[in-house]
C-alpha cells in the first residue's frame, strides 16, 4: 500500500522545525515524513476491520507535528513509525462508508475492565492509551500498529467506526471528526445566554462557531478572524459580530460597557474559546474574559510561555477541551455521543463546504503547505483524496506481477 510515514529522527525533526519557522508547512519537505510503500497493517483481533480511506483531512495538530512544533508531552503516547491521519471517511471491504472516531480507548486496546472514563463513554479521557495489546498511541494516526488515514489502508476497531448516511457527501463526512472536537469544546462550559468570544476561524474555529450557535445558545457570539473569507463564513455560520484580531478588545469593551486600563478591560466576555492555542491567542483570551469568567483551550497548544497573572488576579477558570466522548444533557437534550451531535451539526450547518482543496498523496508537500496557509489563501480545510489511489495501486501490482 501507499502511505505517508512519519519516522523517529531527531535530526530531521530539527530540520522541520527550522523550515517550518521560515515557511509554515515547509517542515514536510525536510522532516521525517516520506511517501512509502508498506504492507497493509493486519487487524489485531476479530473486532477489527480494514478501512480504505476516501478523504483524510490535515489538521492543526498534524501541522504542528510536521513543522516540529509539537509538545514533547506526547512522546510517551506515540509509537514510531506511524502513519498520520485521523480525520477520515473511508470504505470497508463490503463497500460501506464509515467515519473514524480515532481515540484508541480501552475497548480498542482490549483493556478489561475499562477505565472509569471509557466505562461511561468518555473515550477522550481514556487512561490507558499506552497500554493493552496495542503499542502506545492516543489516537489512530499516532499508533504504529493501526496505520492512519494518510494511506490507502489502515485498521480500526469496530467501536471506532460510525456509518455515514447516504445523504452525506465524502466532503461532509470528512468534516465530522473536527466538528466533534468543536462540539465538545462548545459544550465544555455553559454558554446559554452568555457573551461568548471565539478566537480563531480556521477549521476548528468555524466549526466551533456553528456548534456554539446551534448547541450552546449564546446571548451574543463574537468571533475573532484574521482573513476575509473566514469572516464571511463566520457570519454565515451564526456569529453576531466578527472582528479582526486588533479589534477584539474594543468590540468586547463595547459589548460589555467595560472600562479600559492600559488596554486591559475591567469587565469582559463570560466565555472565551481559544481555537488557536498560541501564546498570543491565550493572552488575548485572558485580556477579554471577565473576572470569574471561563477560558476554554480548544486549539492544541504548542509549548509557550505566557503571563498567567490575569488568571490569578481575576479568578478566571482555564478549561481544556480535548477530543470527544459523550456530552451531558442540556437545554432539553438528553445525554448524547459527541459524534452523533457532530453528524447532525455537519448536516444542519452545511460544514462540508469548508473543504477547500484536495490532493493526492504524491503531492503531500504541496498539500501540507497549502493547509498551513489556507486562511491566507481564502480556504479552510485541506484533505488528501485517496479515492483513486487503491485502483492505481492494484494496477501497479498487476503490472509488476506480469
Amino acid at each position: 500500500m501507499r502511505a505517508l510515514l512519519f519516522e523517529r529522527s531527531l535530526a530531521k525533526v530539527a530540520a522541520s522545525r527550522l523550515a517550518g519557522s521560515v515557511v509554515p508547512g515547509r517542515g514536510a519537505r525536510f522532516g521525517p515524513l516520506r511517501l512509502a510503500s508498506l504492507s497493509e497493517p493486519e487487524p489485531p483481533g476479530p473486532d477489527w476491520m480494514r478501512v480504505r480511506p476516501k478523504l483524510a483531512g490535515i489538521c492543526g495538530s498534524d501541522l504542528a507535528t510536521l513543522d516540529g512544533h509539537g509538545s514533547r508531552y506526547f512522546e510517551p503516547l506515540v509509537s514510531f513509525p506511524f502513519v498520520p491521519g485521523h480525520e477520515v471517511v473511508g470504505e470497508l471491504d463490503d463497500g460501506a462508508r464509515v467515519v473514524l472516531e480515532p481515540v484508541l480507548g480501552c475497548q480498542a486496546r482490549g483493556v478489561h475492565p475499562p477505565c472509569p472514563a471509557c466505562a461511561q463513554g468518555d473515550t477522550g479521557d481514556c487512561e490507558r492509551v499506552a497500554f493493552g495489546h496495542l503499542r502506545p498511541g492516543l489516537q489512530t494516526g499516532y499508533c504504529a500498529d493501526t496505520g492512519g488515514g494518510w494511506s490507502t489502508a489502515f485498521v480500526a476497531h469496530r467501536s471506532q467506526l460510525h456509518p455515514v448516511p447516504d445523504s452525506f457527501s465524502d466532503r461532509d463526512a470528512v468534516m465530522v471528526e473536527p466538528t466533534a472536537c468543536a462540539v465538545h469544546g462548545a459544550l465544555r462550559v455553559p454558554t446559554e445566554g452568555a457573551l461568548v468570544v471565539v478566537i480563531g476561524a480556521g477549521t476548528l474555529g468555524l466549526c466551533t462557531v456553528a456548534a456554539v450557535r446551534r448547541l450552546g445558545l449564546p446571548g451574543t457570539l463574537v468571533v475573532v478572524a484574521k482573513h476575509p473569507e473566514q469572516r464571511r463564513l463566520a457570519t454565515e455560520l451564526g456569529a453576531d459580530l466578527v472582528v479582526e484580531p486588533q479589534g477584539a478588545r474594543r468590540a468586547v469593551r463595547l459589548q460589555t460597557r467595560s472600562l479600559a486600563v492600559d488596554g486591559r478591560l475591567t469587565g469582559g466576555a463570560d466565555v472565551v474559546i481559544d481555537c488557536v492555542g498560541s501564546a498570543r491567542s491565550l493572552a488575548d483570551a485572558l485580556a477579554v474574559v471577565r473576572p470569574r469568567g471561563q477560558v476554554v483551550l480548544l486549539g492544541m497548544p504548542e509549548p509557550f510561555r505566557t503571563d498567567l497573572t490575569p488568571l490569578w488576579h481575576r479568578e478566571v477558570a482555564l478549561v481544556g477541551a480535548y477530543a470527544y466522548g459523550s456530552e451531558p444533557p442540556a437545554a432539553g437534550r438528553a445525554r448524547a455521543r459527541t459524534f452523533a451531535l457532530a453528524f447532525e451539526l455537519v448536516a444542519d450547518a452545511g460544514l462540508g463546504r469548508l473543504v477547500s482543496a484536495t490532493y493526492p498523496l504524491e503531492r503531500y508537500r504541496e498539500a501540507v503547505e497549502h493547509a498551513a496557509s489556507a486562511g491566507r489563501q481564502g480556504g479552510v480545510k485541506v484533505a488528501f483524496d485517496l479515492r483513486g489511489q487503491r485502483a492505481t495501486g492494484e494496477r501497479r501490482a498487476r503490472g509488476a506481477g506480469a
